[in-house]
């Protein structure tokens, strides 16, 4: 076979071809999904070598943060301390945890360049790496939630299964928001700044500092709209032994199904061209 008629025959076949390819680099990233892990590991190893806590000091920082927010707002909102700092250390926990892993994902290919154009891995090796650095941070400052539930009496009530399903959800969603944000910013360069400012004003407009029944009931439509509550509720309100309204669950679901379906059409046309974007 000549050359010409080689690469004619192995460029882009149409789109059903591009979705068995995606599908393919998915079904392979899962199975190696240790590679990823070891990636995210020696991330979280090499971000914080020579420090003598390590990550832990960005969890004492965290728990310095809440127990001052916990102590000041809860007098300014009119909440008893043992009910508001648990209420802001989950919610800032968990809350952290999709933001970053959002922000960080917008480097998901930039960072991994190099690995990208000189191997042939898996794509979404790279997602699940990013996802994976953060779930490792994110055991670190679990702690403080432990705590926090053990202060406030609230861990003997606390529904974990519940909170374990939330954070289900949470992860599955935010998976699928890491990989699109890294599939475009591949192309735009400009579009972690634009994520990092939606993040922002994510963070002002969800209760993660502030009690969500203080809003009046004629805006409660504005928490409905906003995902990033749905998101913090799942997990939250388990945690403090109340119920998670149904239809959040079913907003979370319906968020990953669409969510997923565009990231793989979209990860199916672009994922030729990613390489040539880094």
């Amino acid at each position: 076979m000549d050359t010409a008629t080689h690469m004619l025959r192995t460029g882009r076949r149409g789109p059903l071809f591009e979705a068995r390819m995606a599908l393919r680099d998915l079904l392979a990233s899962l199975e190696r999904i240790d590679l990823a892990r070891s990636l995210a590991w020696h991330d979280v190893v090499s971000r914080y070598r020579g420090s003598l806590l390590g990550p832990l000091w960005i969890t004492l920082s965290m728990g310095f943060m809440i127990l001052g927010i916990g102590v000041l707002w809860g007098g300014l909102f009119r909440v008893p301390v043992h009910e508001f700092i648990p209420l802001v250390a989950v919610g800032i926990v968990f809350f952290g945890f999709v933001t970053t892993t959002i922000n960080e994902g917008c480097e998901t290919f930039v960072q991994a360049a190099g690995m990208l154009s000189q191997t042939s891995l898996p794509m979404f090796t790279f997602v699940w790496r990013t996802v994976l650095r953060n779930l490792i941070n994110l055991g670190h400052h679990v702690v403080i939630v432990a705590a926090v539930l053990v202060w406030g009496g609230l861990w003997a009530g606390a529904n974990y299964l519940g909170a374990a399903l939330g954070f289900l959800f949470l992860v599955i969603n935010v998976a699928w928001v890491s990989m699109l944000v890294a599939i475009i910013s591949a192309r735009f360069r400009d579009i972690p700044q634009a994520v990092a400012s939606v993040t922002q004003a994510a963070a002002i407009m969800t209760p993660v500092y502030w009690p969500p029944d203080r809003v009046p009931a004629r805006y409660h439509w504005i928490l409905d709209l906003n995902p990033f509550y749905h998101l913090l509720e799942a997990v939250r309100l388990p945690l403090l032994s109340k119920a998670v309204a149904p239809h959040t669950y079913l907003v979370l679901a319906v968020m990953a199904l669409i969510g997923w379906g565009l990231v793989f059409a979209l990860f199916s046309n672009t994922r030729r061209r990613i390489v040539h974007y880094l």
